[in-house]
């Protein structure tokens, strides 16, 4: 019996991927749950596993070749073997000739601009032909067949013809995920009515905490106290006051999200991924900081799922692990508003009894949608979220 190996469902608003990389070639036998292809989404890589040992027999898309939600990707006979001369020699398998098959999108355009196929050179799993390939021929002219000089003139020669423009740097194709992010931070500017306000808040008795019982912490909870935590906290007690910037324009209706759920901005090889804190407000400072320490694993070993990076409500972006002393952050669409924390850095501050002294400050940025959320309520929500960083006594109390 034949099965189809198609491209599952990909999450909230996501209905396309690309094929990153085939994790077999044909004719490998595949194990029940094992993964077979590796696909790419503007959110998150997955693998698509077999549902039942065999052999696959076809393989139907090429690596870098768009997909949509139930295509189909390749085909496994179920229960077939492997040829036996092939079994356990497959890392000493010499790659096989360059495949003449193309695919239906580089076949096309090896057709439009009328190319030999065996003068390309293919990138692809055995040789096979790519559309990165066939790109970077159209990107590099022929050589310029010679010419005859003609006879050098008596009269004075002219100057010489000034040297050729250098050529262009190496190109790369974008990944879908760079693709996603620069239409969705466009979409973010061209929709909403963006603004952003600033605060700053003393982080001194946040910093004292970490210090007094940062190793208690960790030695309880297996993992470190961190910044975020604080901010996550503030932020959720912060959104309970002020719900309307938790919620969303959809159409002409305002959309009111059950519970808290927070985005956390986390930087990765493949660009910047959002994992969501589901329920925060139900999360302790251990629960979340575990969580953040898994997402910064995840994300680094591009291991983060659609469902890990979906239905979140407001994010929290902390530029100051990178340097960043202000900046502007800009909206996660669908969500109306965005926290940007930044370094923590000591500036003279005046206290009520005009002295001055040195505090570990950072600005705080708020950027909101305009249109759902007015003046009054971004400064209300940003100074409670100060109020609670500078006292985290309120988080425990509730006040």
């Amino acid at each position: 019996m034949t099965f189809d190996l198609t491209v599952p469902e990909l999450g909230e608003s996501v209905a396309e991927a690309t094929v990153a990389r085939w994790l077999k070639t044909a004719g490998d036998a595949v194990a029940r749950d094992e993964a077979v292809v590796e696909l790419e989404t503007d959110k998150a890589n997955l693998e698509v596993t077999a549902r039942a040992a065999g052999v696959l027999t076809e393989i139907l898309v090429e690596a870098e070749s768009d997909v949509a939600v139930g295509a189909v990707l390749g085909r496994i006979e179920e229960g077939a073997k492997a040829p036996a001369e092939e079994a356990g020699r497959e890392e000493n398998r010499p790659p096989p000739p360059q495949a003449p098959a193309l695919s239906p999108a580089v076949r096309k355009l090896v057709a439009d601009h009328a190319l030999d196929p065996a003068a390309l050179t293919g990138r692809g799993k055995g040789g096979r032909i790519l559309k990165g390939d066939v790109l970077n021929a159209l990107e590099t002219p022929p050589p310029a067949p010679p010419e005859s000089l003609p006879a050098p003139p008596e009269s004075p020669a002219s100057p010489p013809a000034p040297p050729p423009e250098p050529a262009g740097g190496r190109r790369v194709p974008m990944t879908r995920l760079r693709r996603r992010i620069a239409e969705r931070l466009k979409e973010a500017q061209n929709t909403a009515a963006m603004l952003t306000t600033w605060n700053e808040a003393d982080m001194s008795a946040v910093v004292r905490a970490r210090a007094d019982y940062g190793k208690a912490f960790e030695a309880k909870h297996g993992v470190r106290l961190g910044f975020m935590s604080f901010f996550v906290k503030a932020v959720t007690t912060a959104l309970q006051e002020q719900p309307e910037v938790g919620a969303r324009i959809d159409g002409a209706d305002v959309v009111y999200p059950d519970g808290v759920h927070i985005g956390v901005a986390v930087g990765a090889p493949r660009g910047l991924v959002v994992p969501v804190l589901r329920s925060a407000e139900r999360m302790g400072f251990a629960d979340i900081e575990r969580a953040v320490a898994d997402f910064a694993r995840r994300a680094r070993d591009a291991a983060l799922t659609v469902a890990d990076m979906t239905g979140g409500t407001f994010t929290v972006s902390n530029g100051g692990v990178y340097g960043s002393l202000l900046s502007a952050p800009i909206l996660n669409p669908p969500q109306s508003a965005i926290l940007g924390m930044h370094k923590i850095e000591k500036r003279p501050v005046v206290l009520e009894d005009d002295s001055i002294v040195a505090r570990p400050m950072m600005y705080l940025a708020l950027s909101y949608d305009h249109r759902l959320i007015d003046g009054r309520e971004a400064v209300t929500f940003l100074v409670r979220v100060k109020e609670c960083v500078e006292d985290p006594r309120r988080l425990a109390l509730g006040v």
